[in-house]
C-alpha cells in the first residue's frame, strides 16, 4: 500500500492531536516496513508546517517519506486546498490510503480510501468553549467526513459513541477505536532540566499539563487549590506546563485574585525531556478537565507513576478504571477534597503511584501501530464509500 498520512500538526510546539499523529507515525516505523508512507506536511488550509519531515518525526526509514506536495509558503498551501486540483489522488501521489489527524476532510479524492482520526466532538457539544472559528473549522471537518470518509479511527469508545449519535447516518462498522499511549518510559537517572524554576522541587508540587482553555477547567483547579491551600500553611505549589489556548486570556488575573501569584507557577510549553521530568517527579497529578476525546495527559502522568486526580466525565474513567481519584470536575470542593487526601494519607498515595503505572501498561503504542495497519489492509480491500 501508499499511506499518504498527514504530520501538518506534529511539529515544535504540538499539543494533543499533533502528539497523536506523532507518536503513531513513529510507531508504524517501527512494525511497517513494507508499505510506503507519504507524509505531508500541508493537509487543509488552515494548518501547514514547512519543516514537518519524516526527520522531524525521527524516522529514517526508506519507505517514509516526504510527500511531493510541497509549499513554500502558508498562502500557497491555503490556495491549493481552497481550490484543489479536479485530480487530487494524483497531486497527492496516487496513494491506496489518505490519513487525516487535523479534522480537516478533503471532498474531492476519487480513488484514495479516506481514514480520519477523530479525536472529540466537544465543539459540537459546548461551542462556548473554542473560537467561532476553530469551532467552523472543526464542524465542516468533521461534516465532511460523515460524508466522505471510509473509515474513522477514533481514541475512545466515548468518542465513537458520540459521533455515532450525532451522525447516525455514518456506517458503526467502519469506526474503530485505536487507544493511544504514553511516550514515555520510567528513567532512574532522568536529569533536572536547569531552565526549571527552582521552586519545582522533586516530589513538591502538584502538577497540571494541557494547553490553556476553557474545557480543561483551569480556572476550577485554581478554585480548588485555593480552597486546599487554606487548610495547609505550606501548601506545595501548583505547577501548569502548557501553551496559550482558547478563551484564557483572563487566566493571570484569577491567579492575582485568588492571591495565588506565589503559588501557582506557569511554565508555559515545556519541551519533552522537561515533561517527563515533571511527571516523574511531581507529588501528584491533577487534571479535572470538563470533556476529553482521551485524555492523554492523565495516561503520560500515570505511566510515569504519578497519582492522579481527575475527572469523572467523557472518556477519562474509561483510561484510569480503578487507577486514579475521579471527580466532579464541576464541584471544586471535590478536586479540593482529593488533593487533601493525598497530602493527608500517605499510603493512599504510595498505592495509587503503583497502580498507576500498572493501568498504563494496558496502552502501547506498538499495539495502535498494529491496529492502525490492520485498518488499512481491511480498508484497501473494501468499496470506496461514495
Amino acid at each position: 500500500m501508499r499511506i499518504a498520512y498527514d504530520i501538518t500538526q506534529t511539529g515544535k510546539d504540538k499539543a494533543g492531536c499533533g502528539y497523536f499523529a506523532y507518536s503513531l507515525i513513529r510507531a508504524l516505523a517501527e512494525v511497517d516496513s513494507d508499505n510506503e508512507y507519504l507524509l505531508l506536511n500541508s493537509f487543509g488550509e488552515f494548518i501547514w508546517d514547512r519543516k514537518a519531515s519524516p526527520a522531524s518525526c525521527g524516522i529514517q526509514r526508506a519507505n517514509f517519506k516526504p510527500s511531493l506536495l510541497r509549499h513554500a509558503y502558508y498562502s500557497a498551501a491555503q490556495r491549493f486546498w481552497h481550490t484543489p486540483p479536479f485530480d487530487l489522488d494524483t497531486a497527492l501521489g496516487n496513494p491506496d490510503i489518505v490519513h487525516s489527524n487535523n479534522f480537516f476532510c478533503p471532498s474531492g479524492l476519487r480513488r484514495a480510501h479516506l481514514v480520519f482520526t477523530l479525536y472529540d466532538l466537544s465543539f459540537i457539544e459546548h461551542p462556548e468553549w473554542t473560537t467561532e472559528t476553530n469551532r467552523r473549522l472543526c464542524f465542516d471537518g468533521v461534516y465532511h467526513v460523515s460524508l466522505y470518509a471510509n473509515s474513522i479511527l477514533t481514541i475512545s469508545e466515548y468518542s465513537r459513541a458520540h459521533f455515532l449519535c450525532t451522525f447516525s447516518h455514518f456506517p458503526a462498522e467502519n469506526v474503530k477505536v485505536i487507544y493511544p499511549a504514553s511516550r514515555y518510559k520510567h528513567s532512574a537517572d532522568l536529569q533536572r532540566p536547569k531552565k526549571l524554576p527552582s521552586r519545582v522541587d522533586e516530589g513538591k508540587f502538584w502538577l497540571c499539563v494541557g494547553t490553556l482553555e476553557t474545557r480543561k477547567n483551569h480556572l476550577g483547579l485554581l478554585r480548588a487549590y485555593a480552597r486546599y491551600k487554606a487548610k495547609f500553611a505550606k501548601a506545595l505549589p501548583l505547577v501548569h506546563a502548557g501553551g496559550p489556548g482558547w478563551l484564557m486570556n483572563d487566566f493571570k488575573d484569577q491567579i492575582r485574585k485568588l492571591n495565588l501569584q506565589e503559588d501557582v507557577i506557569l511554565l508555559g510549553y515545556v519541551d519533552e525531556a522537561a515533561l517527563q521530568w515533571l511527571y516523574q517527579n511531581c507529588f501528584a497529578f491533577v487534571y479535572p478537565s470538563f470533556f476529553e476525546g482521551f485524555g492523554l495527559p492523565v495516561l503520560e502522568a500515570m505511566s510515569l507513576g504519578a497519582a492522579v486526580v481527575t475527572s469523572n466525565t467523557t472518556s477519562i474513567p474509561e483510561i484510569v478504571g480503578e487507577a486514579g481519584i475521579l471527580v466532579d470536575p464541576a464541584q471544586d470542593e471535590e478536586i479540593a477534597n482529593a488533593m487533601d487526601e493525598l497530602t493527608t494519607d500517605e499510603k493512599r498515595l504510595t498505592t495509587l503511584r503503583s497502580v498507576a503505572i500498572q493501568q498504563a501498561t494496558l496502552f502501547s503504542w506498538k499495539r495502535a501501530a498494529q491496529q492502525t495497519l490492520d485498518l488499512y489492509g481491511s480498508e484497501v480491500t473494501k468499496p470506496r464509500r461514495k
